[in-house]
């Protein structure tokens, strides 16, 4: 069976810091899939902050995600402080992926993922192109 491999680029535009909370546990008592997911969309929304930006108003269009991918390398615990190193990546017309390096406070891997995002009109439900201003700011290779 094929597996998803993600790959995560050496430049980084963004860290985020979020810890494992209880209810981020699943059965076997380590993060959960669905959470871990819900603690990507919370880096993703502290990346675009860093810009100014939000996922409804980012250089007058707005995002929605085109898919995710997440490949798990770890488990998370309760009470881990979870750094997240993201970077804008495969920028196109309508828009670019953001890969997120999640690595626990021990440096361990706990997940590579990246999430493809468009530019949408939502008044519109259409596509839109990946505004200028913004694919200046994201073309530039960061840390």
């Amino acid at each position: 069976m094929a597996r998803i491999k993600v790959t995560i680029p050496e430049h980084i535009h963004f860290t985020a810091t979020i810890p494992v909370r209880v209810t981020d546990l699943n059965y076997g008592n380590h993060l959960g899939n669905d959470a871990l997911l819900s603690i990507l969309h919370e880096a993703r929304m502290q990346l675009l902050g860093n810009y100014g930006w939000s996922e409804l108003g980012i250089g007058g269009a707005s995002l929605i995600m085109a898919d995710v991918g997440i490949e798990y390398k770890g488990e998370g615990f309760y009470g881990h402080i979870l750094t997240i190193n993201m970077a804008f990546d495969d920028i196109s017309k309508y828009g670019f992926d953001i890969t997120y390096h999640v690595l626990n406070q021990h440096g361990k891997e706990v997940a590579r993922a990246k999430t493809g995002m468009l530019c949408f009109n939502y008044t519109e439900r259409k596509l839109m192109p990946l505004p200028d201003e913004v694919k200046a700011k994201i073309e530039t290779k960061a840390g």
